[in-house]
């Protein structure tokens, strides 16, 4: 799928690259005898590969997994067999239990993403950071000739990395994204303004990314299933049903309209850690692990504001039960902190309003009102350590 843009839209043209399967493709330049073969990350330690005494890999599968863990990514191949990110191992297993199933490396992943966001901006120089494994780029007034700057792109990222990708080229960041998600892997999509009614208004409204699984339900039950179904719904019925804000941003994007500009540099708006049990915990009956667990987590809450020069506001505290029911609860400070003693004390003061009637799945700490450290603040760090606490 490739159209030339309008010259009229060439007062701003932008791209969305999106590695192809990106930490399983990292995995198979470690492990290239799995190239072809349905392959899952998301395992722990045990599933980590072996080698037998002749030198060869002795992999793990899904049908040999027991646990709570969820699928990070999967091979093109896996993906056939109905498997995605973010669904739970044992489901997976049950689809495809003959998949390979490796641990995840987010070293590694982070090294490639260096490398493929490092190749790209030698070519490309106003680059949006948008995750580990896909960035924006302003590519205005570059050139005329945007199939070859793009393909110049891509090869670029793959005699960096070894790895392919895949770009959507148009006027705006939410038609972009859509583009890039077309034609993969290794796919290149170029569209106009002109284009959207023929390329864009077919697609589904999940397509569009700030639509999630809750208000597809919601605009199916509407019989709003395609773009063009939402392009023409009647502004006051998504209203009624979604509210004045949304329902204004829901009737923009399905026209293409998207105002928003490349961000080469933005500020954290929160920075938290969390961690999900292999078991279900009782409040009780395992009060020092989830002591030492919390306590773990503010220290590394605490450390991450220092190494990144932030101090915070708004100690927040997520607990996730067994019924996957999550709640959240938060607590202003008088004044800015990055100090382990402030951050332990909100924490504690928010699990006091929470009732555990359930056992604990997932625990998690964050610090949000972030501010930065000036440059002549000292850090006192004979404080961090000080005041432990118990759970609850």
């Amino acid at each position: 799928m490739l159209t030339s843009i309008a010259k009229k839209d060439d007062i701003r043209t932008i791209a969305h690259l999106d590695m192809d399967a990106f930490f399983a493709s990292v995995e198979l330049l470690r492990y290239p005898e799995l190239k072809g073969l349905p392959v899952v990350v998301g395992g722990g330690s045990a599933s980590k590969p072996v080698k037998s005494e002749d030198g060869r890999w002795i992999f793990s599968t899904l049908s040999n997994y027991a646990g709570r863990g969820v699928v990070t990514t999967c091979t093109y191949e896996a993906r056939v067999f109905g498997i995605h990110s973010a669904l739970g191992l044992m489901k997976a297993a049950k689809l495809a239990p003959q998949a390979i199933l490796l641990p995840s490396d987010f070293n590694s992943y982070k090294m490639y993403s260096h490398l493929f966001k490092a190749a790209v901006s030698k070519i490309a120089p106003t680059i949006e950071d948008r995750g580990i494994d896909e960035i924006y780029m302003d590519l205005s007034g570059l050139t005329d000739d945007f199939y070859k700057l793009i393909t110049k792109i891509q090869n670029a990222v793959y005699e960096a990395t070894g790895l392919s990708c895949s770009i959507g080229v148009a006027p705006n960041k939410l038609l972009a994204k859509i583009c890039s998600d077309l034609e993969k892997p290794k796919g290149l999509t170029i569209i106009g303004t002109a284009d959207i009614e023929t390329k864009i208004w077919p697609l589904s409204v999940k397509k569009i990314n700030g639509i999630g699984p809750k208000a597809t339900e919601k605009l199916a039950k509407l019989n709003i299933h395609t773009i063009q179904d939402l392009a023409k719904a009647e502004l006051e019925l998504l209203q009624l049903n979604f509210g004045r804000t949304y329902s204004a941003w829901l009737h923009q994007v399905a026209w293409g309209i998207d105002e928003r500009p490349i961000t080469t540099h933005t500020e954290p708006k929160s920075i938290s850690r969390e961690t999900t049990f292999k078991q279900d915990l009782h409040v009780i009956e395992n009060r020092k692990t989830l002591t030492e667990v919390l306590n773990q987590l503010c220290e590394k809450v605490a450390d991450d504001l220092i190494r990144k020069g932030y101090k915070g506001k708004t100690i927040g505290v997520k607990i996730r039960f067994s019924d996957f029911t999550t709640i959240t609860r938060d607590i202003t400070l008088q004044e800015y902190s990055y100090n382990l003693v402030y951050i332990r004390a909100g924490a504690r003061k928010c699990l006091t309003r929470i009732s555990f009637e359930k056992k604990i799945r997932l625990i998690g700490i964050r610090v949000t009102g972030l501010e930065k450290l000036g440059n002549n603040q000292i850090i006192e760090s004979t404080l961090q350590g000080q005041l432990a606490w118990n759970f609850g």
